[in-house]
């Protein structure tokens, strides 16, 4: 099924525990393009990707001059929207088992979410290379339109980045073992926006649906778990989240 069901399904509407892992595509309507979506970054230039893998990152100044643009003209302007806000009152409804995210844009904290785990860091802060010291995003977009293209770290002269997650970079060991903990712990399994192929997060399906699990896939495009989902909603984000979290 690839729309909303009228009505939901019981085992929907009475979840206590519910695990959501959102992706790109939730914060589409706040103006934030995805990646592989027909439209998204990395289809429209393939060269994109370089932005965000390490090894590029750090052997080429340019990228990083490019990088720094990208994150001044996208990161400040967008808003959370009602897909965020549906997952906000799934939270006070007391059934939310774990918020994971993909996204770095924090716009799950701005909608009012208070407990977010994420899978792939955050764009709100920088982080040294070298030093791991951390400083704000503001702070260094500062300097970026104050006349430095490739902001130093301050403190020993090393290569900043956003404190995100690259390509090439490894995950928060403690971090991706708070999302298995969360997906084998819920009634229902909610994946949004997510294409579902980037590992370790895609596993957490599996995961999820090994430990009993009922699955909802509600994104644009097929995913590689479609099939597995015991829901898949194909409708727009904004106007079917809140519909399929009314309790």
């Amino acid at each position: 099924m690839t729309g909303l069901p009228e009505p939901l399904p019981d085992w929907l509407t009475s979840a206590r525990r519910v695990t959501v892992l959102t992706g790109a595509g939730i914060s589409t309507d706040s103006g934030i393009p995805d990646y592989r979506g027909p439209q998204g970054l990395w289809t429209r230039d393939p060269d994109a990707e370089k932005l965000v893998t390490l090894s590029y990152y750090v052997a080429d100044p340019e990228i990083r001059r490019r990088a720094w643009l990208m994150r001044r003209d996208t990161a400040p302007h967008a808003r959370s929207n009602a897909g965020h806000r549906a997952l906000v009152d799934l939270e006070q409804q007391g059934r939310l088992r774990a918020l994971l995210t993909q996204n770095v844009d924090g716009l799950h904290q701005d909608a009012g979410s208070t407990a977010v785990l994420e899978l792939h860091g955050t764009v709100r802060e920088v982080e040294c290379l070298s030093c791991r010291d951390r400083t704000t995003m503001a702070e260094a977009l500062a300097r970026v339109d104050a006349g430095e293209p490739d902001p130093a770290c301050r403190v020993c002269g090393g290569v900043l980045k956003s404190a995100t997650i690259s390509f090439g970079q490894a995950l928060d060991p403690a971090v991706v073992e708070a999302a298995a903990a969360a997906a084998t712990d819920c009634d229902v399994f909610l994946a949004v926006g997510t294409s579902l192929t980037v590992h370790p997060a895609a596993g957490l399906v599996d995961l999820a649906a090994g430990s009993g699990a009922r699955v909802v896939v509600v994104n644009a495009q097929p995913t590689p778990y479609d099939d597995l989902a015991d829901l898949v909603v194909r409708e727009p984000i904004g106007t079917s989240l809140p519909r399929l979290l009314t309790r």
